[in-house]
This record gives C-alpha cells, sequence and structure tokens, in this order.
C-alpha cells in the first residue's frame, strides 16, 4: 500500500481545522438568532438536552468499534468482511439504546416546561431516529478513512452541516414557535445526506476503478493512466470492493468467520471505556439534565459560554487529536514491543509525539493568557449587554481558558495512549477511568453547591490533570526501552512563554484602560500581541515547522515529480 499515512493524517487535521471553523461560525450565529429572537429556555432544551440525547446514543453505538476496526487494521487475521460486519452492528446497538435513553429522556430528567413538552417529546423521537439511520452510513465511513478519502470526509461533513443548518433557519424563520420541531426535522434530514452522500460517492467511484484496474494490465504505465483517471485510483491494490453492495454485511465474500474474536474482546475494552469516556465528556450536562441545579435558561447561558471556551478544542485540538491517534494506530502496532518494531517508524512517532504536544500546549497557553482580557469582549460583541450582565458568563469564560491548557494536552496524550495500549493494559485503566469518573461526577455536584456553574469548569481542570498524570506516566515507560523520551521537548520554550506573559500583561492593561471607551483599540492591541507571539513561536520552533511543511507536501511534492517525468 503507497499511501502515505503520515501525509493524510496531517491533510485531514489541516482540513478538519478549516470544517470546524465553518462548522461552529454557523453555530453560533445559530444560537446567537434563538437567543435573541427566541429565547434562552428554547436552546437550552435544544443544545443540552436533545444534543445530549445524540451524542449518548452515538458514541456509545459506535466509538469503541470504530476504535477498535482501525486498530485490527495491524491484524492480517482481521478481515474485511469481519469489519464490516462488525461496522453494522453498531446499528441494532443504537436502536436498542435507543428505548432506555427515551424513557429517561422522557420520564426521569428535570422537567420541561408544558408549553414544550409535546415538542421536545417529538425531538427526542426525531433524534433517536436520526441517530439509527445515520449508523447504517458507517461503513462507506471506515473505508473512506481507512483508504485516505480526507477530502471526501470534509465534504460529507460541511454538506451536512449546511443542509441541517438551512432546514433549521427555513423552518424557524417560517414559524419561530415550532423551533424544536426545527431542530428534529433538520437532524433527519442531515443523516439522511450522510447516508446518500457517502453511498452516492463510491457508487460512482468503484466502476471507475475497476475501469482503472483493467487498463492498467493492458497498459501497466500509471503515468499514462493518470492523465484519464488522474491520481485518485492509484496505489488502491488493496481495496477490496467490487460494489457497493459488498458494504452491507455477509455480502463481501469471507471465508472465515462472521465476525473476529481479537476484534471483539478489543470492541468489549474499549466499550467499557467509552461509557466512562462519554460521562467525563457531557458529565456536567447529565448533571445538569438529572439535577435542576440550573434552568434551562441558564444551561443555555452555561452552553454558549462553554461553547466559547471550548471554541479552540472544538475546531484545532479535536481534528488533531483525532488525525494524531489515526496516525500512531497505523504507525505502532498495539501488541507488539518497541524494540521488536520498525525503528524508523518508532522514532518517528516517538519526533511526532513530541511535537504534536509541544504545538497544542502552545496554543492552549496563548488562549489562557489573552482570554484572561477578551473573555468580556467576546461576550459583549456575542450576546449584547444583556447577556453578560452580572459577569457571570465572563468568569465562566475565563475558567474555561484554563480548562483548554489541560484539555489540549489530554487529547494527544491520552489519544497516543489508546492507540498503542494492549487490550490488557486497556481494561487496567478502565479501573482508573472508573475512579476519575465517579470523582468528576461528585466534584462536579458539590462544586456547583458551592461556586455555581463555575464548578462544572472546575471539576473538569480536576478530571483533566489525574488523566494527564496517567498519560504521561504511561508514555514515559513506553519508551523508556528505547531510551528515548517523547516529553524531553514537551514544553514551549522560554522565549515564547516570556513574550507570551509580556503580552498578557499589556492586554489586562489594555482591558482596563480602553474597554469602556472603546472596543475597537482594546482588539488592535489584543491582535498585535497575539501576532508578535505567535511570530515568537513559529521563530523559536523553525525547525519543527520545517518538518511539519515537509511532511504536508510530501504527497504534493511527490506527483509533481512524477508528472516531470512524464514530460
Amino acid at each position: 500500500m503507497g499511501r502515505n499515512i503520515l501525509a493524510s493524517s496531517l491533510q485531514n487535521a489541516s482540513f478538519s481545522i478549516i470544517f470546524q471553523i465553518f462548522c461552529r461560525c454557523i453555530t453560533f450565529a445559530i444560537n446567537a438568532f434563538i437567543v435573541r429572537s427566541v429565547g434562552r429556555e428554547v436552546l437550552g432544551i435544544t443544545n443540552v438536552r436533545l444534543l445530549l440525547l445524540e451524542s449518548t446514543l452515538l458514541f456509545l453505538s459506535k466509538e469503541a468499534i470504530i476504535r477498535a476496526a482501525l486498530s485490527s487494521r495491524h491484524n492480517k487475521q482481521c478481515t474485511w468482511a469481519q469489519l464490516i460486519n462488525q461496522l453494522w452492528i453498531t446499528v441494532p446497538i443504537c436502536f436498542v439504546l435507543a428505548m432506555p435513553c427515551l424513557y429517561i429522556w422522557l420520564n426521569w430528567l428535570s422537567t420541561v416546561d408544558e408549553h414544550y413538552y409535546v415538542q421536545y417529546r417529538f425531538g427526542c423521537f426525531a433524534i433517536a431516529f436520526a441517530c439509527v439511520i445515520e449508523l447504517t452510513a458507517e461503513s462507506p465511513i471506515f473505508v473512506s478513512q481507512v483508504f485516505c478519502f480526507v477530502k471526501l470526509k470534509v465534504v460529507m461533513d460541511t454538506g451536512h452541516i449546511f443542509i441541517r443548518s438551512l432546514v433549521f433557519i427555513v423552518l424557524v424563520l417560517w414559524n419561530k414557535s415550532i423551533t424544536i420541531y426545527a431542530f428534529g426535522i433538520a437532524q433527519i434530514i442531515s443523516a439522511i445526506t450522510i447516508i446518500v452522500g457517502n453511498y452516492a460517492f463510491f457508487h460512482l467511484y468503484i466502476p471507475r476503478l475497476m475501469q482503472y484496474r483493467k487498463e492498467m494490465k493492458r497498459v501497466d504505465d500509471k503515468y499514462e493512466l493518470r492523465k484519464t483517471f488522474g491520481n485518485y485510483y492509484e496505489n488502491m491494490e488493496d481495496f477490496p470492493f467490487t460494489s457497493i453492495r459488498e458494504m452491507m454485511p455477509g455480502v463481501l465474500p469471507n471465508s472465515n468467520s462472521a465476525f473476529n474474536t481479537d476484534l471483539q474482546k478489543l470492541v468489549l475494552s474499549f466499550a467499557k471505556q467509552g461509557v466512562l469516556k462519554q460521562v467525563l465528556t457531557e458529565g456536567e450536562k447529565y448533571v445538569m439534565s438529572v439535577s435542576p441545579v440550573l434552568t434551562f435558561s441558564e444551561q443555555a447561558t452555561y452552553d454558549v459560554v462553554n461553547n466559547m471556551g471550548s471554541l479552540a478544542a472544538r475546531f484545532i485540538f479535536r481534528p488533531i487529536e483525532d488525525s494524531s491517534y489515526f496516525y500512531f494506530t497505523q504507525t505502532i502496532a498495539r501488541d507488539v514491543k518497541l524494540l521488536d518494531q520498525n525503528r524508523a517508524k518508532v522514532n518517528e512517532a516517538c519526533q511526532v509525539l513530541s511535537y504534536v504536544c509541544k504545538t497544542v500546549t502552545s496554543i492552549g497557553l496563548v488562549g489562557f493568557v489573552f482570554g484572561q482580557s477578551y473573555s468580556g469582549t467576546l461576550l459583549l460583541l456575542y450576546g449584547g449587554s444583556e447577556f453578560v450582565e452580572g459577569g457571570l458568563p465572563e468568569l465562566l469564560l475565563q475558567w474555561h481558558c484554563l480548562a483548554i491548557v489541560l484539555l489540549a494536552v489530554n487529547g494527544v496524550t491520552e489519544g497516543y495512549m489508546f492507540a498503542t495500549n494492549t487490550s490488557k493494559q486497556i481494561d487496567t485503566y478502565n479501573y482508573y477511568m472508573a475512579f476519575f469518573s465517579v470523582a468528576f461526577l461528585l466534584l462536579s455536584y458539590q462544586l456547583t453547591n458551592w461556586f455555581g456553574p463555575v464548578g462544572f469548569v472546575l471539576a473538569n481542570i480536576c478530571n483533566m490533570s489525574f488523566r494527564i498524570s496517567y498519560s504521561l506516566y504511561y508514555i514515559q515507560n513506553h519508551y523508556r526501552v528505547i531510551g528515548r523520551d517523547p516529553l524531553f521537548s514537551f514544553l514551549p520554550g522560554p522565549l515564547f512563554l516570556t513574550v507570551l506573559a509580556i503580552g498578557g500583561f499589556i492586554c489586562k492593561l489594555s482591558e482596563s484602560y480602553f474597554f469602556g471607551r472603546s472596543i475597537f483599540y482594546h482588539i488592535l492591541i489584543g491582535m498585535l500581541c497575539t501576532s508578535v507571539t505567535l511570530l515568537t513561536w513559529s521563530f523559536e520552533n523553525r525547525e519543527l515547522l520545517r518538518t511539519g511543511l515537509a511532511k504536508y507536501k510530501e504527497r504534493k511534492l511527490s506527483l509533481t515529480n512524477d508528472s516531470n517525468l512524464i514530460n
């Protein structure tokens, strides 16, 4: 297989960042529209309660299976037929999980105002239905990821977000009283878009690939065929499908059992971990939903501030985490000691881990330092003076900026650990995750009683600290056998930290002087300080930038050289 995994991972990360920016802009615009014209209570119902149902169903149904399937690509005894069968299990799993979840959401959680209950009930069933049908597209989505169809993922993700937003906005503008109905309908249409788009692509791609293979046997010159077919069909000798029917369960020829035993064990290990991770990820929403600590209006305020606070995590850190996890699963074998693996790949993985950790830590620190001076400005521009009245939203966002630093580090270090753990190590970590989950829920409940909504952020900070400590301990032990330590250059350099501290101090002075007089000058000073800080980081990490740029351009440079040879 000639596909460059690292180059594809970097390309996937860059495209995903662009997509996430687009997605966040649309979401923020919709939230602002709802807050200003419909009301915070409706936003709390849709963005907290209903999206929590969607997150719960999709995560518990597919997360463990997808992670295990990606890792099992190293296992030559695990066939594509077994992988496809395993992926389709997500559909009945989601259907079974939907029944108790719907009962809980409709009967056990804090009550919804009678005025909105009928719409809320429809929204719950619409979300569950959308989740079940969306999982029927997991096979082509998985295939596109394994075979590095990066642009397809970006187009599909962007397309379904755009269609969902368009349907929702049109319906709300038509009748603002049916906002929750509109939310549910938009989710269903979005799921249908995902299904049709992914299967339609492979319906068109596979026949073309078959034609390319026939021509390759006749001509045996990929440079000549590139003129007719392009480069999308090269290095696809191991693509196992001849029609989209083979992406259905039980259709692809298979001489082995329907399911792979090792894959099943790995799925079970990730499943135990997945439940705990979901609690940690959405813990504050579960606490808000089970216990009426906050009203739906207050939940909406917290959700808006939380989304802003985790903006970097959503459109920068999460794509980097996903791409890093994919790269590590394809580079480091899970069940083989590092001493027995390809030393060049191991050294490259060690360097990549070190560089990625330094990069995300630097981004997190920039967000934390400048967030202390610009949280109030951002919220004022977004929600207006009434929204920031009282100071709670600004305080929440400032604390979120601290959590971002820990979130950045945890995503990469924990991702590496999950990508390289054996099944036994994953089971061991599950016990620690159980402790972290219980501690997080208890801290959330208690700190919320003491500090209000800020308690959720404080509990998350404690939780991230626990998980980072464990991940760093594992990484150091993992590389100790080969005498390497990827954490050696983990932290940013002293020059960057010094300039960052000075910039943060200047922005704090700007806030105290300009905020009540001229927001424009306050923002301008922040932009100048941020630019100087980023230039300093770029200067101090010249080698890192050169390496990343070289890897990213590797595929394009190779294609350019091939074209020159033809000419």
